[in-house]
């Protein structure tokens, strides 16, 4: 919506724009008049000159302004034809009046063409069309006033066709071709949203799931202990209470960061986890029931965010299936940071994810999106040996090594 001072200010500009392309006319009235020679040189520059005064109008109201320029340019070659009839005589072969009428005429179909191309960039295929044909019918039938013979009107109604196709097909194009960036950019930020939710989606399942499955082994211990060992029922819901904690602040971060919320107003903004925090992941694992060894090979040094962020979900995500599915009481977790790649394997001894129906879910297809991101391999399937192997290869940017 406008504001106030706003529509005064358009409806000055617009009669501005109204009264320059008037004095247009005017100017083109009086150098058809005052032209007695032939329009070379510096004349026909100053015979030009006029025509940045339709500019304005052009720019705001384009379909008034090829209609006013059409008028004028029909009068204008009309006129310039019968003032110099009378006193008509030769130059290299061609009468004079001949001659000043097809410079003034050639002029107009050059502005015409402009305002015609103008208008094909940036109205409808339809209205550009029309406009086109009005445009050309006008300067053919001006052509009649300066073409004697059917020879030399057949040339100039050729020449001003092809003028003004050109004009069109230009002016087309460049509609055509922003109209497909446009596209363009609406379909990349289309693709952004959904990879945006995805990552959402992504997060929230690694931070729920593992959480969730904590919460229910510890939540099922305590309630199988509760008479016999109060001590390990406190303990369980102690290790419940911090999970939940965790993951509802992890929540507010992601929900505080999706609203972009200002750091002044209390919602917490800590930074995404990274692999250095593998020791609270297995601090929340090991209340579990669930032992987390970590084996760390290569140079520890700090790594891209992506990578780093990647690195932990899928850890974390591979720790949960084997707190949840895998049966077993133990696993492996080995972090090879190498100069080119960051490799990541979990091996367990467990039962696998085999024989449970669903027990897959989202969170291999989440571990295989994320390292597929970030142009890595990931595989995952039971070992020969027996229990479970996740395995994921992050390469490592010029920049990280």
């Amino acid at each position: 919506m406008k504001a106030p001072l706003d529509a005064p200010r358009s409806l000055l500009v617009e009669i501005l724009a109204w009264c320059s392309g008037i004095a247009y006319v005017v100017l083109l009235y009086v150098v058809v008049l005052n032209t007695g020679r032939e329009l070379t040189g510096m004349r026909l520059v100053l015979a030009a000159l006029p025509s940045v005064l339709l500019l304005p109008l052009v720019l705001r109201r384009p379909l008034p302004a090829l209609m006013l320029l059409l008028t004028a340019s029909f009068a204008a070659t009309v006129r310039a034809d019968s003032v110099m009839a009378a006193g008509q005589h030769v130059i290299g072969g061609m009468p004079h009046a001949e001659t000043q009428a097809w410079q003034i005429a050639c002029l107009q179909a050059v502005l015409s063409d402009l305002t015609v191309g103008w208008i094909a960039a940036t109205r409808s295929r339809l209205t550009a069309a029309i406009a086109s044909m009005v445009a050309l019918g006008v300067q053919i039938g001006a052509a009649s006033y300066y073409r004697e013979g059917s020879s030399s009107f057949l040339a100039a109604a050729v020449f001003l066709a092809l003028m003004m196709v050109t004009a069109w097909t230009v002016g087309y194009s460049v509609r055509e071709r922003r109209q497909h960036t446009t596209a363009l950019r609406a379909r990349a930020a289309e693709q952004a949203v959904i990879a945006e939710r995805l990552r959402i989606a992504r997060e929230l399942h690694d931070m729920v799931a593992h959480s969730i499955g904590v919460i229910a082994i510890q939540a099922g211990v305590g309630r199988r202990v509760i008479d016999t060992q109060p001590s390990e029922a406190r303990n369980s819901l102690a290790a419940i209470e911090d999970t939940s904690r965790d993951t509802l602040a992890g929540l507010r971060r992601m929900l505080g960061a999706l609203r972009q919320a200002d750091p002044r107003d209390g919602a917490p903004l800590d930074p995404a986890p990274v692999l250095t925090d593998l020791d609270r992941l297995v601090e929340r694992t090991r209340d579990a029931g669930v032992r987390v060894d970590i084996e760390w090979r290569g140079e520890r040094r700090p790594l891209p965010t992506e990578i780093e962020l990647s690195g932990y979900r899928i850890i974390q995500e591979a720790v949960t299936n084997v707190v949840r599915h895998s049966g077993s009481n133990a696993c492996l977790v080995t972090i090879d940071c190498q100069e080119d790649d960051l490799s990541i394997e979990i091996t367990d001894e467990g039962r696998g994810l085999s024989g449970l129906p669903g027990a897959a879910g989202y969170g291999l297809t989440g571990m295989r999106e994320r390292a597929a991101l970030l142009h890595g391999e990931f595989t995952a399937g039971p070992r020969d040996e027996g229990g479970f192997r996740v395995a994921a290869r992050l390469p490592l940017p010029v920049a990280a090594t």
